[in-house]
């Protein structure tokens, strides 16, 4: 796989990475933060989480990773989550005080980032499904490798559309079987 189309496999995972740093620089500048402090923070958290993001998505595009399964992404994020806020908290403040230190009780710190990367898991792979499909879509027409991951989808939705469909199917049998009786 040439490096030009790895990268352009990889841009929704970055995306989507890059987009939850933004946002925590944005609640940063909205809780008071001077513009400049709030930038840092962006762009402190949003690279390492784009980079990341990038990675999962080459596991998810090597067949690695599941498709649509949530356990992978927990536990992917349940490392690099923790360790993309480290390195924020590390970068931030050198870069703001000129000097580096890790944060008072770091293991704490990282145990509770751990436990937050539960939820950032949950919305990293909600938002990466809503993104990645589309997209990769738009690049089969070019990118044999996208075609391949797009298809793998395509069929992992019909497939679970076709399990939703049998449920319905036998609560509904299950239902008119109860009011006969």
């Amino acid at each position: 796989m040439r490096l030009f189309r790895l990268a352009q496999l990889t841009f929704p995972g970055l995306i989507v990475g890059f987009i939850a740093g933004v946002l925590a620089g944005g609640l940063a500048a909205v809780v008071g933060q001077p513009t400049g402090w709030a930038l840092v923070s962006a762009l402190t958290l949003g690279v390492p989480l784009a980079l990341l993001g990038a990675g999962y998505t080459m596991l998810l595009v090597q067949g690695r990773v599941r498709l649509g399964g949530f356990a992978p992404a927990a536990l992917y994020w349940l490392i690099g989550f923790p360790l993309a806020r480290l390195l924020h908290e590390v970068l931030t403040r050198f870069i703001l005080t000129g000097e580096a230190a890790l944060p008072a009780e770091w293991l704490g710190f990282l145990a509770y980032q751990g436990i937050v990367s539960a939820g950032f898991a949950i919305g990293f792979l909600w938002l990466h499904e809503r993104i990645a499909p589309p997209y990769w879509q738009r690049l089969a027409v070019h990118n044999p490798d996208a075609r391949g991951v797009y298809l793998k989808y395509a069929e992992h939705a019909r497939i679970m559309f076709e399990a939703k469909q049998r449920r319905r199917a036998a609560i509904g049998r299950k239902t008119s079987s109860s009011r006969k009786g």
